[in-house]
């Protein structure tokens, strides 16, 4: 994900950047780009160094253990121009059962569920199926699905434990800022079958009824978290890339869809994606985070024509 950011960014030759990577990292990037290789525990501070020495940051870190969040404070305190969301944005969505919260405070549709603290059993007469995930994680991480019959192992950690949802996995990216949000190309999400699930990757979603729903919730969704997050320090509480993970189920009306999570960090839906687009993504992230309004150009892609998300 982050070649592919470098590789992007760098589609405009007026463009300069400068990638802070793990020396342990074997990186391709373009012959333009400035890559500062960070030692062990010197990534805040580099972070802060070279933050302010720059027109934008772009921060690439999972929002576990508040990684995100500081990284993304820490630039801020040094006088850097972040294109990230607000802490408090970040704590929210980084939590799956705040985000849970604040989506159903606001309509929002979301599976039936509740958190579990480490160590605790699957509640006696808890749904089936179930899906169990970490609490605070990025990705798959301890991801289980429960079925039937089935008893789940006592977390080391602690979870979420909700409903299965039937339906369509679905994520869809949006770039925001203080102009309101754009909705990128949903995503079909392909996973691997069995009891721990992984991600396998996704293909652009055709149909206009579906991508319709997909955009809709997504909105729904980061206003939902924006409310509960904004406060007097973060009028703009949603900053830059956002990705919302949803099911679509069955019925045409949309009374099965389910929002499962928001991500407030760039996701590797980004890959995919710019590879749709002429012009650079990075550019029309950094375009809505100043408050302009992006022009999008859709490539060909498989002989069929992605809709842009702006139609």
């Amino acid at each position: 994900m982050l070649e592919a950011l470098a590789r992007d960014a760098a589609r405009d030759p007026a463009v300069e950047v400068t990638v802070l990577a793990d020396p342990t990292v074997s990186l391709k990037v373009p012959p333009r780009t400035r890559v500062c290789l960070v030692p062990r525990g010197r990534d805040a501070a580099l972070l802060g160094e070279e933050s302010p020495r720059h027109e934008w940051t772009i921060v690439v870190a999972p929002e576990t253990d508040g990684i995100l969040r500081d990284r993304v404070a820490t630039a801020r305190r040094a006088g850097g121009r972040v294109a990230g969301c607000s802490g408090r944005f970040i704590e929210i969505a980084g939590d799956k059962q705040q985000t849970a919260v604040a989506l159903a405070a606001a309509g929002v549709p979301v599976p039936a569920g509740r958190a579990l603290d480490a160590g605790h059993a699957l509640p006696a007469g808890f749904h089936r199926p179930t899906v169990c995930k970490a609490r605070w994680g990025v990705g798959c991480e301890a991801l289980t699905l429960v079925a039937h019959g089935d008893e789940p192992p006592v977390g080391d950690m602690p979870r979420r434990v909700e409903a299965f949802v039937p339906g369509m996995p679905v994520g869809v990216s949006c770039l925001c800022g203080p102009a309101g949000i754009h909705v990128l190309p949903p995503m079909r999400q392909r996973f691997s079958t069995g009891a721990a699930p992984r991600y396998l990757g996704g293909v652009p979603l055709g149909e206009r009824a579906l991508i319709a729903r997909a955009h809709g919730l997504a909105r729904r969704s980061i206003d939902a978290v924006g409310r509960s997050a904004t406060g007097p320090d973060a009028p703009v509480a949603a900053l830059g890339w956002v990705g919302v993970d949803m099911i679509l189920g069955d019925r045409e009306d949309g009374r099965g869809d389910r929002v499962l999570e928001v991500n407030p960090r760039l996701t590797t839906s980004f890959v995919g994606l710019a590879a749709l687009y002429r012009l650079s993504l990075v550019q029309a992230l950094l375009a809505v985070a100043e408050g302009r309004e992006p022009e999008f150009v859709v490539e060909e892609t498989g002989g069929v024509r992605v809709l842009d998300a702006t139609v």
